[in-house]
């Protein structure tokens, strides 16, 4: 996000009002590390249309009562021209009666975008579920359901080793 100053149009107050949140708001979102910083500090630091995108795609998001650390999670490695993108395909989905909720044509667009990631985090904005896995009475394991491919093979490999150190202290 960081670039030329001339990307950065927006200064605290201007960015605020633009997105409809409250400085207060934006400050909570980069300590949460669910914006980026605007890269200077105090009255110089000034912000994208990047962040004005991610500001927008958060509050959508939230209206779908999405957690903000799921929701950090979830957009932390999309670019800003993904981003961007997203907003104005949900915005148009909105706008189309016909097309559904702006949260189905997001979660459609992400779905596909991690499909062409190579095994990476999976970017689909649907609610995660949580598995208990029990190694020994007194000892599970919490997974977040679903994971990719290559995380399913850590896991497995995880959970031979782990159940292998407990029989052998038994």
């Amino acid at each position: 996000m960081a670039g030329d100053p001339g990307d950065a149009p927006y200064n605290l107050r201007q960015l605020a009002v633009e997105a409809g949140v409250t400085p207060r708001t934006i400050h909570f979102y980069i300590q949460q590390g669910v914006l980026p910083s605007a890269g200077s500090l105090g009255s110089q630091a000034r912000y994208s249309a990047g962040h004005l995108a991610r500001l927008r795609l958060i509050k959508r998001l939230q209206k779908e009562h999405l957690p903000l650390a799921e929701i950090a999670g979830r957009i932390r490695s999309l670019t800003d021209l993904q981003v961007e993108r997203l907003v104005g395909e949900a915005r148009r989905a909105v706008a189309s009666a016909s097309s559904g909720s702006a949260l189905n044509y997001v979660r459609s667009v992400l779905t596909s975008a991690n499909a062409r990631q190579d095994e990476g985090m999976a970017l689909a904005v649907d609610r995660s579920q949580w598995e208990r896995i029990a190694l020994v009475p007194e000892i599970e394991l919490h997974v977040r359901r679903p994971l990719s491919r290559v995380r399913n093979r850590q896991l497995e490999r995880l959970l031979e080793s782990a159940r292998q150190i407990l029989q052998k202290e038994d």
